[in-house]
């Protein structure tokens, strides 16, 4: 296809140069892409080619700004691979990707423009450099040196060989997710066999089978459908069927992962070992907070030691509980707890307990004033406001599109959201940006950031009502897009959440704080029907139900994280059956019996498609920091102005311009302790 009418390569004459998605079409891509590789070749190219000898600006200035066509390019794409994919759109990605991977390779092995990098870094303690100018050095010089450019030739070649294959490999593993996760329907045309589901799930059951021109009830592998049916459903026989199908995951069957699996795990072995690192996890891990394995390691087991006995008690009270249940109400006695009880037990115990459920709760979060709320506490906090703005392209039509605006009026960002499951979307939640920011000829440039969430439809009678989980998810995203819209940083590649990836989690995660405090909610969480505010007595009880099996999630969360350093932290050559190595870590900390055809490894997008491989601990090293730092909220008061504005110009608008715990202890006067982790959890008297 000719390029001169392309969208993708003209200036975005849209508002705020957003992308143009009512313009772009899936036959736009392929010509794209080939031409801004091109034109990111010939950038680089000017780079090398340059007659004067090589200076900050000249080389690691005019790098950064190098291939930005292409990066917004990709983005688009690959953030509509994700939240809404088809046949054509992953043919696409199967062609470029090795493209992409190949353009990388070509730059970070161009000989050239790494003598020139790598003359300024000799050079470093003479420039006189800001921080945010040597950190952007030191990142270019190890985007380099990490990447092959000190290998002989013979072996950069096979760095290149391995980059392409392990581009594909992560494509096909996350289309087989997605295909295994599609090709399942629970479809019951009884409604008997669906007793204690609440009215939601059903009618949102209901709505998916006349989707598909079926009678009765269809329930789905995607969350929203398979987290009520696995808490709620009386049914027992079905909670085993679903469970089964839904931890069977693109293992055995007809999109089977396993072989992706020892592939990817084998293959980023050896290009550690060929860039001089002993395992995968010694190489990520050089750029994290964490620094080692060992340190990952002692972190995990600290933990574990305080989890594993709370979850032991946990667990034994759990299984008296469902037994006193069943005998109560004469229902036939179980042998043995299993997975598919967890949720149901527990469920019924928390509700026993506190006298709290989540359909109590779910009246008083309807999703517009859960979005309303995330909203006013980015206001009090940083000053932001969010105004709808329709004129802004969407690439479907429940995304919602707000213009957000300083306390002086100014643009500070794009903000996208999408919430709602859909055919062609990728299960789970995430913030991702259409545009970075940066600060260019006295220009800032404003960032466009976007949230993807999965959360229950509205159905003819009902708007869009949130889980407390899914409350906080929604925080969760909202504390990512902060980052992202916050960011103030000169250069691309240091802005945002362009960070370290254990210390990204931090604005994610302590905004699930304000979740729990009463004078927060007390903002947003309204009932539907009525507008009553959320009564003092549930949030109370929120509060106390907050630690609820706290031991059992804990051990949860870092069975994930050992079970990732499992697969990265060793050389992994020898292992030739995927179920038998994780079962080496899950007999660790799993308190249920094993199913025998179910497999984590094989639907683990984050470690195996995404970017968290040997960095899946980062969500707890995260917690650490996250109650720590709202400690210090606490202290002075949750919508405390001058913390918030604190946490903004030390933490969320530095992006990666310095080392995080540099930043961090700006913040909070130290580095971070434990004990409010461990105390918050309840792990800790």
């Amino acid at each position: 296809m000719s390029t001169e009418n392309n969208p993708l390569l003209q200036k975005f004459e849209t508002p705020f140069e957003t992308a143009p998605f009512s313009d772009i079409q899936e036959s736009h891509f392929e010509s794209a892409f080939a031409k801004a590789i091109t034109l990111a070749q010939s950038e680089i190219d000017k780079i090398t080619a340059h007659q004067q000898p090589p200076t900050f600006s000249n080389t690691i200035e005019a790098l950064d700004r190098s291939g930005d066509t292409l990066s917004r390019i990709s983005s688009i794409f690959f953030n509509l691979n994700s939240a809404e994919t088809n046949d054509e759109i992953q043919r696409i990605a199967r062609v470029v990707s090795p493209q992409l991977s190949k353009f990388g390779n070509d730059v970070t092995l161009n000989k050239e423009l790494f003598t020139r990098v790598k003359t300024i870094y000799n050079q470093r303690e003479d420039l006189s450099l800001d921080p945010e100018q040597m950190t952007l050095l030191e990142k270019q010089y190890k985007r380099f040196s990490r990447n092959g450019a000190n290998l002989a030739e013979s072996k950069q070649e096979r760095l290149r060989e391995l980059d392409t294959q392990l581009s594909e490999l992560s494509l096909s593993f996350g289309e087989n997710v997605l295909a295994a996760t599609q090709d399942y329907e629970l479809h019951i045309t009884d409604l008997n066999q669906l007793s204690g589901l609440p009215e939601t799930a059903l009618e949102a059951a209901q709505e998916e089978a006349k989707s598909r021109d079926k009678e009765g009830y269809v329930f789905t592998l995607d969350y929203p459908s398979y987290i009520p049916f696995m808490t709620y459903a009386d049914n027992r026989e079905l909670r085993e069927k679903f469970s089964k199908e839904f931890g069977a995951r693109a293992y055995k069957g007809k999109h089977n992962n396993e072989e992706n699996v020892l592939k990817i795990a084998r293959l980023r072995h050896e290009r550690a070992n060929l860039l001089g690192y002993e395992t995968h996890a010694h190489f990520v891990l050089e750029e994290r907070m964490a620094m080692t394995p060992e340190k990952v390691s002692t972190f995990s087991e600290e933990l574990l030691e305080k989890a594993k006995p709370a979850a032991e008690k946990e667990f034994r009270e759990l299984e008296a509980y469902a037994q006193e249940y069943l005998k109560k109400n004469n229902l036939d006695q179980i042998d043995q707890l299993q997975k598919w009880d967890g949720a149901y037990f527990s469920e019924k115990m928390k509700k026993e307990y506190f006298e709290l459920d989540d359909e109590l709760l779910k009246p008083y979060f309807k999703l517009e004033n859960v979005i309303d709320g995330a909203f006013e506490v980015a206001n009090r906090l940083y000053g932001l406001t969010f105004e709808k703005n329709e004129s802004i392209s969407k690439y479907h039509k429940d995304v919602i599109t707000h213009e957000v605006k300083n306390e002086d009026g100014t643009l500070n960002s794009i903000f996208y959201a999408d919430f709602f499951p859909r055919k062609g979307k990728r299960n789970g939640a995430w913030m991702t940006s259409f545009k970075d920011q940066y600060i260019e000829n006295g220009t800032n440039s404003r960032p466009h950031v976007s949230i993807v969430c999965n959360f229950t439809k509205p159905t003819a009678t009902k708007p869009s009502l949130l889980t407390f989980n899914e409350v906080t998810t929604l925080f969760h995203e909202f504390g990512h897009a902060l980052h992202g819209m916050l960011a103030n940083t000169t250069y691309r590649s240091l802005s945002g959440t362009s960070v370290f990836w254990d210390f990204v989690e931090l604005p994610s995660q302590i905004l699930e704080n304000w979740c729990y405090e009463k004078e927060a909610l007390e903002l947003f969480a309204r009932h539907y029907e009525t507008n009553e505010v959320i009564p003092a007595k549930y949030i109370e009880k929120i509060k106390k139900a907050a630690t609820f099996h706290e031991g059992l999630q804990t051990l949860r969360q870092l069975s994930f994280g050992m079970l990732d350093m499992h697969w990265y932290g060793i050389d992994p050559t020898g292992i030739t059956d995927v179920k038998n190595h994780e079962r080496e870590v899950f007999d660790q900390t799993d308190l249920y019996p094993d199913v025998v055809d179910s497999c984590m490894s094989t639907a683990f997008a984050h470690i195996f498609q995404g970017g968290y491989s040997a960095g899946y601990y980062s969500y707890k090293w995260a917690e650490v920091l996250d109650a720590d730092a709202f400690e210090l909220f606490q202290e002075k008061g949750i919508f405390n102005r001058e913390i918030g504005t604190s946490f903004k110009e030390n933490v969320l608008s530095k992006g990666g311009t310095e080392n995080p715990m540099l930043l961090y202890t700006r913040f909070r006067g130290s580095e971070p302790k434990i004990d409010a982790l461990l105390k918050r959890a309840g792990l800790v008297a």
